[in-house]
């Protein structure tokens, strides 16, 4: 009689290997064992498991800042903020005798101004988890979409799946004007991703013990829930806000308020009052005590931009060239343009990539090309820009461009 697999019945001239049970006749083969060895080995990845959180060196404030320097250009009262603000934080986590409150931050600017950027970068220099959400997903309990327990699913994730670490981790809850009610005053029905979703976040963003599904999703009865406490956790919300500078002029009778008079004049600076007006709820507001403001980018910010910090836009282009062997270079006057073509977006940071993606698109396309050592990309090239190749002798024959190909003179 020929031995089979008890689990996938194969029999042993199949398999590399069978083994029988010690006590019974039962077999399993090499490809069922590395099977169950995979199954176990995830089960191990999506369980919870608490272990003892150490903190790294904190950073003085000055130190924080010129690490956000690196990544973000401008807003210089904002990062000086922000770095005493998750400063003290950690100050509190590592001094818990001292009583100290936590102090949750909402970013209030245009978009495109660095609110993600700064949340992120302030994560990555303190080594602690880091998660992001997005308010306009969320709902009520019991409703389609996300509940709000959810976005501390995924920083259980981020934390691989350590308890501690999420328990000291921080959440960026972006747009979260977007959730703000329609008007100041109470709602008497149902507002299914406004009012109900800020009374769903208090005690998440105060402090309390969530209980949540770590592979998140909606609670079942009888399913494994993890407990997470909430009252380390450093919640930053971030929105445009738009509409809320009309809310400012109105206040302080100014006829027009931008974000950057906001940040330039005291008298006209966003108090919790105007967030109230704006449709936040007084008790989401006074869990957030620190309001932080950005600026509109100006052309020239837009331009250090391009070439100043870490991940540049414009040298992540040139490191692609440089893959295909080739030198790419960008006139002074180019990025000035770009900068300007991106102003007139309003989009911020974010229309820069837009406006050289459109460019750059063609001239990839082209690479790479035999004899091509390098390429100067001028302002006209923004518009057409294989004329930067065609321009260029090579070592082979020379590059024309004709009904808006490239192709190689006779």
């Amino acid at each position: 009689m020929i031995s089979r697999c008890s689990f996938c019945n194969k029999a042993a001239n199949e398999v590399e290997h069978l083994i029988e049970a010690p006590s019974s006749s039962a077999w399993i083969c090499n490809e069922c064992v590395g099977k169950a060895a995979s199954i176990l080995e995830a089960g191990k990845k999506t369980q919870a498991v608490s272990k003892p959180f150490v903190l790294p060196k904190l950073p003085p404030p000055r130190e924080i800042k010129a690490h956000l320097d690196e990544f973000v250009i401008g807003q210089d009262a904002a990062k000086r903020a922000l770095s005493v603000a998750v400063f003290n934080h950690y100050q509190r986590l590592l001094h818990p005798d001292a009583d100290l409150q936590k102090s949750n931050i909402v970013l209030i600017g245009p978009t495109g101004t660095g609110k993600t950027l700064l949340a992120e970068s302030l994560a990555k220099m303190l080594h602690v988890p880091f998660a992001i959400a997005d308010a306009t997903t969320l709902t009520e309990a019991g409703y389609v979409g996300d509940d709000v327990e959810n976005v501390l699913v995924r920083l259980l994730h981020a934390a691989d799946m350590d308890i501690g670490a999420c328990e000291r981790g921080i959440i960026y809850l972006d747009e979260i004007d977007k959730v703000a009610r329609k008007s100041e005053g109470t709602s008497i029905t149902r507002d299914v991703s406004g009012e109900g979703v800020q009374q769903a976040l208090l005690k998440i963003i105060e402090g309390t013990v969530a209980n949540v599904p770590p592979q998140g999703g909606r609670k079942h009865p009888g399913a494994e829930l993890v407990k997470i406490n909430t009252r380390n956790i450093l919640f930053i919300c971030g929105g445009a806000f738009d509409g809320l500078q009309q809310i400012v002029a109105a206040r302080t009778d100014q006829k027009t308020v931008s974000f950057s008079r906001v940040n330039a004049l005291q008298d006209v600076a966003v108090v919790p009052e105007d967030l109230v007006k704006f449709g936040l709820i007084p008790e989401l507001v006074g869990r957030l005590p620190l309001v932080v403001q950005l600026q509109q980018l100006d052309e020239e910010a837009l331009v250090r931009i391009l070439t100043e910090p870490r991940g540049a836009i414009a040298r992540q282009y040139q490191t692609l060239f440089d893959l295909s062997g080739v030198s790419l270079e960008f006139a002074s006057d180019t990025l000035r343009e770009v900068a300007r073509r991106a102003l007139k977006r309003g989009t911020g940071a974010r229309g820069l990539r837009a406006v050289l993606e459109g460019a750059m698109t063609d001239l990839m396309f082209e690479l790479p090309r035999d004899g091509l050592k390098s390429v100067k990309l001028e302002p006209s090239h923004l518009d057409a820009p294989l004329t930067a190749l065609g321009s260029i002798t090579l070592d082979t024959p020379e590059l024309r461009l004709e009904s808006g190909a490239l192709k190689k003179s006779a």
